[in-house]
């Protein structure tokens, strides 16, 4: 049996089918046949009874003798499949080889219209739940091909001479009856194997192709986790359709709310390993990727006619049927952008704040279009709550987290800072008041110092606080706040520039952009002794730019610097620097040693779109 198992066995199935390819596992195959097992001995056990009570039915001992045998054969089977905890492949083909050889024997030694033609019936219904259509058919015809080379050795005589010499050996005879076999009977015999081998296998095939959706979309549904985030789960979930096709890349179009703005994520496979980059969708990306009346999911096919490029369309109705689609105009925009001999897209909605659209480019595991489309709108249909979930649960997070930090500051505002300011307050009234020697006045002086810088930290951290809350609305007011502020509490004179009309920056870049205006305002307070501060926000030709510029004593080095000279140099503040870094920007540090600094952080626009897309 060691030998069987370690056999290389020829592959029936197509590869073409990704349904096909379902996971079969070991514990399934090995249940799969110990069911067939005890099928099996319950037929042979049948078989017995059925030919004591009618003892007609059996023409020779040599009959009663294959049945008992292969009952002690299933027997065998089944003990083993019980001690063992896995089947083979190779196994399992040799006891369906078994299987298939056995119905053709015992039908020599029966009637012509015997009921063990059930034997055949039970190989053909084994093949099926084993496998499906294909392996099936072949089952059906090795038994019909079985039956037609006995009836040809009785046509040649071979099985009135085997009978002769077990006569000649005083053995009982086969008493085989020609009739079984005759050409004419045998043909309707095999007209019903082969057709029933087709409709079992059709039906098995169609059931283990349901089993495949459902075990994948099972699959699917797995990756969907809450601290992926939802960047994290479409990746996994588009890296897995991609693996399922064989598709060359996937492409991820999305918009946020009833924006016409558009980030496209591209997923492709390099060195083996699956890469998602974003790009910029274009002035024209809603048009391009969203903007035609396709429906939920199409497929897109693209020839050469007379020089020509030509497109065929078809698409699922709201009814789920297919239809060919006479508007070329999707096809032809897209196909400029992104040259395609195949592309099957679907159309996804995740309530009313995102949707977008999935394209598969170059699909190669396609059985049947109409099956694929309806079995990625089935797909999106539901795995799409379970990723908008994590969409609101992951905005709920951030609002409670923002709801938490606003009571936090308003408790600092009304508790620990009232409560520092009328202690710094008692102190300078204390001083004031009060005569001291020099000694504890100056130390007075020293502690209310003390005191008031405290307050301004905290201050400070309550704004930082508030930040964490901020959006493209919310960044120019904010920033504007924050110098009116600096040039209350410091007294250096500090104004704010915007050049821009709006701002169109996703909320993860206007947050780093708060704090990294903050982090520039304190090191001013602290270190440059400066007296006029500037902070500027402006768009400059594809870029953002947010600058402070002061002008103290500068940084302790001379000369313009770049992110990867500061880096590498040690300088700048390292909190500016890991900031920038987040956001995929660039840092550029002017310092002139006592006539003033310039803090220059741009954020190029694709980098503003991969940190949207991401967040």
């Amino acid at each position: 049996m060691s030998f069987v198992e370690q056999m290389r066995m020829p592959r029936f199935r197509p590869r073409s089918l990704w349904r096909t390819r379902s996971p079969y596992g070991t514990e399934e195959a090995r249940r799969t046949e110990q069911w067939l097992a005890t099928a099996r001995v319950f037929l042979a056990s049948s078989a017995l009874l059925t030919a004591w009570m009618d003892p007609g039915e059996i023409r020779s001992l040599w009959g009663y003798a294959l049945l008992d045998f292969y009952v002690i054969h299933g027997l065998g089977i089944t003990l083993l499949l019980r001690s063992r905890q896995r089947t083979t492949l190779p196994f399992r083909l040799f006891v369906h080889g078994a299987d298939v050889v056995w119905p053709a024997v015992i039908s020599l030694f029966t009637a012509g219209q015997s009921p063990f033609f059930l034997f055949f019936v039970f190989v053909i219904a084994a093949a099926a739940y084993r496998w499906g259509v294909w392996e099936t058919v072949v089952t059906s015809v090795a038994s019909v091909s079985l039956l037609w080379l006995e009836s040809l050795g009785f046509q040649l005589g071979k099985i009135q001479s085997l009978d002769h010499w077990l006569a000649q050996a005083h053995l009982a005879t086969m008493s085989a009856d020609p009739s079984a076999v005759e050409p004419r009977r045998l043909f309707m015999h095999s007209i019903y194997l082969v057709v029933m081998g087709l409709l079992l296998g059709y039906l098995a095939e169609q059931q283990k192709k349901l089993r495949a959706e459902k075990d994948q979309t099972a699959k699917m549904l797995s990756m969907v986790r809450l601290d992926e985030g939802l960047a994290g789960t479409l990746s996994h979930i588009v890296g897995e359709l991609l693996t399922l096709y064989s598709a060359s890349r996937v492409l991820v179009a999305s918009r946020e709310g009833a924006s016409q703005k558009v980030w496209v994520g591209v997923l492709e496979r390099k060195n083996g390993v699956l890469d998602l980059e974003w790009v910029d969708s274009g002035g024209g990306g809603f048009e391009t990727y969203l903007g035609d009346t396709l429906g939920s999911s199409f497929y897109v096919s693209a020839l050469e006619l007379h020089g020509k490029r030509e497109f065929d369309v078809l698409r699922l109705d709201p009814s789920g049927v297919l239809k060919r689609d006479t508007s070329t105009g999707f096809a032809q925009r897209f196909s400029e952008i992104h040259a395609f001999r195949r592309v099957m897209g679907v159309t996804y909605s995740f309530g009313p704040e995102l949707s977008g659209r999935i394209f598969l480019l170059e699909p190669l595991r396609i059985s049947n279009t109409e099956e694929e489309l309806q079995f990625l709108e089935n797909l999106v249909r539901q795995i799409g709550p379970a990723i908008y979930n994590v969409y609101l649960l992951r905005r709920l997070r951030h609002r409670a987290g923002a709801l938490e930090r606003a009571r936090l500051v308003r408790e600092l505002h009304d508790g620990a800072v009232q409560s520092l300011i009328a202690v710094e307050m008692q102190v300078d009234v204390l001083r004031r008041t009060h005569p001291l020697a020099d000694g504890m006045a100056s130390e007075l002086y020293r502690v209310q110092q003390l005191l008031r810088e405290e307050v301004m930290k905290l201050r400070e951290l309550m704004y930082q606080m508030k930040s964490s809350d901020m959006d493209a609305r919310r960044l120019p007011g904010f920033l504007r706040d924050t110098v009116q502020r600096f040039q209350r509490e410091t007294g250096i004179t500090a104004r704010f520039l915007m050049d821009a009309e709006e701002v169109s920056l996703p909320r993860p870049v206007c947050r780093e952009l708060a704090r990294i205006a903050q982090e520039a305002l304190v090191n001013v307070r602290k270190h440059s002794g400066a007296n006029r501060v500037m902070v500027q926000l402006a768009e400059i030709e594809g870029r953002w730019e947010l600058v402070i510029e002061d002008d103290g004593t500068g940084f302790p080095f001379s000369g313009r610097f770049t992110q990867s000279e500061l880096d590498a140099a040690g300088r700048a503040p390292g909190i500016i620097r890991e900031r920038v870094r987040l956001i995929q920007g660039d840092l550029t540090i002017e310092s002139t040693p006592g006539r003033g600094a310039r803090v220059e952080v741009s954020v190029p626009l694709e980098a503003v779109q991969e940190t949207a897309a991401v967040s």
